[in-house]
């Protein structure tokens, strides 16, 4: 539901959806333009704006991309900031690379979602990758991606990268090889998004976990995990997870742009156990160039919860399936 508002509090009608016209100034002026993003019915998130580069919409997503004053370039999808130039490292080299790690040998990997290039060019750092397949079902926001966010012009490139437009469920039943990791890059679950039903236990039990590798490892993001905002999915898609893996890691860090804690959970038949410092050792022998965020006492660190949400996490009972499916605040294009 973000929304952009200009000086004179009158919001700009023009831009698609997601970033659109409802919001009002409380004293009639603004020095300058804002984005506004509703976090949750009470809450909203604000930050200015030096302009909006480009919008548009495709048959599943209205997209956004837009120049902010805090976190520099941002992509919006169905209103909700998915990445932003001045932080994603944080989010992507947290999705991406404990999982690479902790596997002994990753050769090929299947991005579910991933449109915007960074968690390829994540994955493209690891020296020991042949293969990394990115299929993601929405054309638009591929081809979007491709041409505003420079940062990952080397990673389209690179000729270890497939790009597949098409259901990420349907690409990985009909194809025959395995996969040493899965990452589940895929936008929030959002009543009327396009990707909720790939959170469910049916989903995990019957494509992703037949497509890994002996001792292959799963990972997804998993939404907000903050102190009030992890009962939303977080704790749900790791109880889900648990119906389908032996080995489950849920951790979490920071992310400025996203106003909260955010998490991810990572999932194996095989033991995911490394020390940070044999952590530190594997990044120093696979990885091209220095991680800006994660070494292996952060991960360490994201990987202790706190009281709360560890508590919440024991107790939850919940299971994601599409019948009893679980939310983020918002709504999607064809809520």
């Amino acid at each position: 539901m973000g929304e952009v508002a200009f000086s004179n509090g009158i919001s700009n009608g023009s831009v698609n959806n997601g970033v659109n016209g409802q919001s009002h100034s409380l004293n009639g002026y603004r020095k300058s333009c804002w984005y506004e993003e509703e976090i949750e019915e009470d809450l909203r998130w604000c930050f200015a704006l030096n302009s909006i580069l480009h919008t548009g919409a495709s048959q599943y997503q209205d997209i956004a991309l837009l120049d902010t004053k805090p976190f520099g370039k941002a992509l919006v999808i169905d209103g909700k900031l998915q990445s932003a130039e001045t932080d994603e490292f944080i989010y992507h080299e947290c999705l991406v690379h404990p999982a690479l790690l902790h596997h002994p040998n990753p050769k090929n990997v299947f991005i579910m979602g991933g449109g915007e290039g960074s968690t390829a060019r994540e994955l493209l750092r690891h020296k020991t990758i042949d293969k990394v397949l990115m299929c993601d079902i929405d054309e638009e926001v591929v081809n979007f991606c491709k041409s505003y966010l420079v940062v990952n012009k080397e990673a389209f490139c690179d000729l270890r990268l497939e790009v597949i437009i098409n259901d990420a469920r349907s690409e990985l039943e009909a194809r025959e090889e395995n996969y040493d990791v899965i990452v589940g890059d895929l936008a929030d679950p959002i009543d009327g998004g396009p990707c909720y039903k790939l959170y469910t236990k049916s989903f995990y039990e019957f494509t992703v976990k037949p497509k890994l590798k002996q001792g292959g490892i799963f990972v997804t993001q998993a939404g907000p995990a903050g102190i009030f905002s992890h009962k939303e999915v977080f704790s749900c898609i790791y109880n889900t997870l648990r119906q389908v893996f032996k080995y489950v890691v849920p951790y979490s860090a920071h992310i400025p742009s996203y106003a909260d804690i955010w998490g991810w959970v990572m999932a194996s038949d095989s033991p995911i156990d490394l020390s940070a410092e044999e952590l530190d050792l594997r990044m120093k022998q696979r990885i091209l160039g220095e991680n800006r965020y994660l070494d292996g006492k952060t991960f360490s660190s994201s990987s202790t919860l706190s009281k709360t949400v560890r508590n919440s996490l024991d107790n939850e009972t919940h299971v994601y399936t599409e019948e009893a499916a679980r939310f983020i605040h918002g709504h999607g294009k064809h809520a």
